[in-house]
């Protein structure tokens, strides 16, 4: 039977998680903590280690400083639920069973089938307590895409990703649970979601520091809307000049549901969302520190895709996408490369950097890998352990595929160097497919795809053997 862990929050109820055994490695070597931090909308410009020059990122740099910082990692596409989908399922969007943010009723959005096979659940059988806390996005309470019904004990936060735009909500679920935020009616601010998923996932740690747990943190920073606590705008206020202001929807019937509120002090109050998203890292790295547990844990951090436009956003100013083309939504290297920090002392060399190609499919294989835990068969990702440990067998992609449902319908592979992209192909599948050499052209600003014929050839290949038909997710052309 489940044993029952409360949570102290108020409101919050006890939930459960099973556990299996809290060995299992044949070296008989404890099983690691792990704990994989996903931003949302990072660009890959956004933190200090990665060129961010406009402010400071201390607590990530300090995870980078101690670990490991991948140049070459990839999200698993351009937008939050599939890419999510991706990394839970170690499968490309070509293969991966949500494609795109399709919304479900009466809250939510499209639910991972059952028969998907989830990081949590390949971590239950070695015996992870597993809790994820932030934003789901995967399925609403009671579909089969449900946390709960995906290998998770805990979850708290925002299961609908459109909801979760607003940081003052009504409510947070807590399982199956309707947290109810009283001190938010009315518009009012009383409380930061952010604050308060945040400290549901520290007393995880707490609660779970004697055996295996597995701590999925998608947290909701700095998705838009732009809104920090006024103890971070105080910090940052008047430093962006000339600064940069969004009107949006600060009543009505749409308040609150989605829909981005006003914000006057947009600049300010992006760099005071990165401060609170990096102090919230430190307090990570000091609970650990404080339970003797930062030897047994492996830290992840990361983000979902590029950087956003909305809600006042300004990604120029802030140069976020840093030597990259492109935002969210494009299928270039700006929408979809993304910062990765690995940190495990005594495992991984402080201080190392990786050019090593990856990709949130191979997250999964990796996490298998490290426990030895069964992985699905059917799944894209290659393990990049190797090279976290700094062993010489790295494996290596021969390609890595994506898609994008929306704005025409997008393609692209990166095989080795070369970045081929395929747009507007709804209206047009078999139309041009430019070129990219990244390894001398990482901006992609040179199209060389009438230089390389036949490169672009095997390119297109892989796109008509990567992308195969969803009952769900179509492409206009497949109709």
């Amino acid at each position: 039977m489940m044993k029952k862990a409360c949570l102290s929050l108020p409101g919050i109820a006890c939930l459960s998680g099973v556990i299996i055994s809290c060995t299992g490695s044949k070296n008989e070597e404890p099983l690691p903590n792990i704990i994989y931090i996903i931003a949302d909308d990072l660009g890959y410009g956004d933190i200090g280690c990665y060129g961010q020059k406009k402010f400071t990122t201390p607590n990530i740099d300090r995870l980078a400083s101690e670990g490991m910082l991948f140049t070459q990692h990839y999200s698993g596409t351009t937008v939050s639920a599939p890419s999510r989908s991706s990394l839970m399922t170690g499968m490309h969007t070509g293969h991966t069973p949500i494609r795109g943010n399709k919304e479900w009723e009466p809250e939510g959005q499209w639910p991972l089938p059952a028969a998907s096979v989830t990081i949590a659940e390949m971590l239950k059988t070695k015996g992870y307590t597993t809790g994820g806390f932030g934003k789901w996005g995967l399925g609403f309470i009671d579909t089969e895409g449900d946390p709960n019904s995906q290998g998770f004990d805990e979850f708290f936060g925002y299961n609908c990703q459109r909801l979760a735009h607003n940081y003052y909500p009504a409510y947070l679920w807590h399982n199956h649970e309707k947290v109810l935020l009283p001190e938010n009616d009315s518009g009012k601010t009383g409380t930061h979601s952010a604050v308060l998923i945040h400290k549901a996932a520290l007393q995880f740690i707490e609660k779970n520091r004697d055996k295996p747990f597995f701590l999925f943190y998608p947290t909701t920073i700095p998705h838009a809307e732009l809104y920090a606590t006024e103890e971070y705008m105080a910090k940052h206020r008047g430093k962006y000049e000339p600064e940069k202001s969004f009107k949006g929807v600060d009543d009505g019937p749409a308040f609150r549901l989605g829909p981005y509120g006003s914000q006057p002090e947009a600049h300010a109050a992006f760099a005071a969302m990165i401060n609170m998203l990096d102090d919230f890292v430190g307090e990570i790295l000091m609970k650990l520190d404080e339970l003797d547990l930062s030897e047994k844990t492996l830290v992840i951090f990361t983000s979902d895709n590029g950087p956003h436009l909305e809600a006042g956003a300004d990604p120029g100013y802030f140069d976020s996408n840093g030597p990259l083309r492109g935002y969210k939504r494009d299928l270039y290297e700006g929408g979809i490369r993304v910062p990765m920090i690995a940190r495990w002392p005594g495992k991984i060399k402080p201080g190392s950097r990786t050019d090593h190609i990856s990709a949130f499919w191979d997250v999964m294989p990796t996490f298998g890998e490290l426990t030895e835990a069964e992985v699905p068969g059917n799944i894209d990702g290659i393990s990049f352990l190797p090279t976290l440990l700094g062993r010489k067998n790295q494996k290596q992609h021969e390609y890595l595929y994506w898609e994008f449902h929306e704005q025409g319908g997008k393609m692209a592979v990166r095989t080795e160097n070369w970045k081929g992209v395929k747009l507007n192909i709804n209206k047009d599948p078999q139309g041009k497919t430019e070129l990219y050499d990244l390894s001398k052209d990482p901006g992609e600003t040179t199209d060389v795809s009438s230089e390389f014929p036949d490169i672009v050839n095997k390119i297109n290949e892989i796109m008509k053997q990567a992308h195969t038909r969803s009952d769900i997710f179509s492409l206009s052309f497949e109709k």
